[in-house]
């Protein structure tokens, strides 16, 4: 059995540090911040770390440094590859960031807002719209999901086609450093050209860099008209062109384009309550087209019907229907939204958050689901996701004749499988989720040689005992 007793002194000199309610040791209290959000792993730790400003995380860095003992950044525990979880040797330290949630300052001039890590993303989203501002990124775990969690990962989400990923909404940060120093980079500068880009090193390091504990994040005007479409189309194909007509017509209304399989749309109208096929008959491939505009004046309708009309004219769209008010928006959103919940009801699932480039997504969708039928017959294909980036959920339920636990143990066959697909199309096998724990045996293959060597190197200037939360992201 691994030695899982704390140092002698340190979980008194943390507590003197951070109170009582500041470090958790109970099990009750610590178990869940061990398993992870699709419990692919269930760890151990000496202690949850419960930190209330950035002062108190440097100091238990320092602490935690000086006695050897490794620390996982934990934020709203969201993470769909374990990249927030600590291993089972139970050596290790969780540091929450969930005390650390406020808002520190918010420019509608200059369009910024400082926030702290543990502010949940959908706190982040209302204090921009009380300063009739939009901060943009949005995502189906915003409601747990905290700001330093998505910028660790580099989130995308929904809008990446209008507003980009995490990193393109990032203007500077605040992080603790592996020996304890705090790096203050919180700049609210559009240009900004003094030196190496630093800020950049920690987006989408998964806290293996160093612990993020604020950030500087862009705002953006708040869209004053909104409506969203609900089509069913012919095929992948029809898909494609029907994003590339939006673009053509007015490629800045586009907030958001989503593609659905039908079976993905069967399971959410199947087993999440209140959600039906607003379209008159199924279909096996659906799309929902999010149109915005600054504009209240803008006449979001009639931009939908000119589309659809020469759309369903050359029969790429079967059947349509466009929101109308927000309550509608908000149903035809849910449809997509609930379908991680939908393959999750309906049984065994393994999930590939995959990209390729935006011409190539009908390709990866009829190979990849082919290829997987072909390796394991019955296997139901659920991609889904955002075809306007190149962002493809590529996930596979389980045969209905198959034990689940059998369908899993064939996960990496799985996994294999849909990636040499993405390979061939020049894809990648990480588009928004990360690495984690999850994908890290798969780096050497993808990013070997001088890129790898490069990623190890910087881990080892910043993290030479590699104490930031060890076994993620580099094999």
């Amino acid at each position: 059995m691994p030695d899982t007793t704390p140092p002698d002194g340190l979980l008194a000199d943390l507590i003197a540090l951070l109170g009582p309610a500041g470090v958790l040791t109970d099990a009750a209290d610590i178990a869940p911040s061990l398993s992870d959000w699709r419990s692919l792993y269930q760890g151990k730790a000496l202690a949850v770390l419960r930190p209330a400003n950035t002062d108190q995380v440097a100091a238990c860095v320092k602490l935690c440094v000086a006695a050897g003992i490794p620390i996982v950044p934990q934020g709203g525990n969201t993470s769909m590859v374990g990249g927030a979880t600590p291993t089972e040797d139970g050596h290790s330290v969780v540091l929450s960031l969930a005390r650390m949630n406020r808002i520190r300052a918010l420019d509608p001039v200059d369009m910024t807002m400082t926030a702290e890590a543990g502010v949940v993303l959908k706190a982040a989203q209302d204090a921009a719209a009380d300063a009739d501002c939009l901060f943009p990124l949005s995502l189906g775990a915003e409601g747990t999901a905290t700001i330093g969690g998505v910028l660790s990962t580099n989130a995308g989400g929904n809008t990446t086609v209008r507003y980009g990923n995490a990193r393109e909404l990032m203007l500077g940060l605040e992080v603790v450093l592996p020996d304890g120093q705090v790096w203050n980079g919180l700049r609210r500068l559009r240009k900004d050209n003094t030196g190496y880009a630093l800020r950049h090193l920690f987006v989408g390091a998964e806290g293996t860099l160093g612990i993020v504990t604020a950030a500087t994040l862009r705002l953006f005007a708040r869209p004053r008209a909104n409506e969203v479409l609900f089509c069913s189309v012919r095929d992948e194909d029809a898909a494609l062109a029907v994003f590339q007509r939006f673009r053509t017509v007015d490629e800045t209304a586009i907030r958001a384009f989503e593609y659905m399989s039908g079976v993905g749309v069967d399971f959410a109208v199947k087993h999440i309550p209140g959600v039906t096929l607003p379209v008159a008959e199924r279909a096996d491939h659906y799309i929902l087209v999010d149109l915005a505009s600054t504009r209240a004046d803008a006449d979001l309708q009639g931009l939908a019907e000119q589309v659809l009309g020469a759309a369903m004219e050359e029969g790429e769209v079967i059947d349509a229907v466009v929101s109308g008010s927000e309550a509608r928006r908000a149903s035809l959103w849910r449809i997509r939204e609930e379908h991680p919940e939908a393959q999750r009801k309906e049984g065994a699932s393994v999930k590939n958050d995959v990209s390729v480039p935006v011409s190539k997504v009908p390709e990866l969708i009829r190979r990849a689901s082919a290829a997987c039928i072909a390796l394991i017959p019955g296997t139901r294909p659920v991609p889904f996701g955002h075809m306007g980036d190149g962002n493809i959920h590529m996930n596979l339920e389980q045969p209905e004749d198959m034990d689940g636990a059998a369908f899993l143990a064939r996960s990496h066959d799985i996994m294999d499988t849909v990636n040499a697909v993405v390979r061939d199309l020049d894809g990648s096998f990480s588009a928004e989720h990360g690495i984690g724990r999850l994908k890290t045996d798969m780096m050497e293959d993808w990013r070997g040689g001088a890129e790898l060597d490069a990623m190890k190197r910087i881990k080892a200037a910043l993290d030479p005992a590699g104490l930031m939360n060890p076994g993620k992201v580099l094999p």
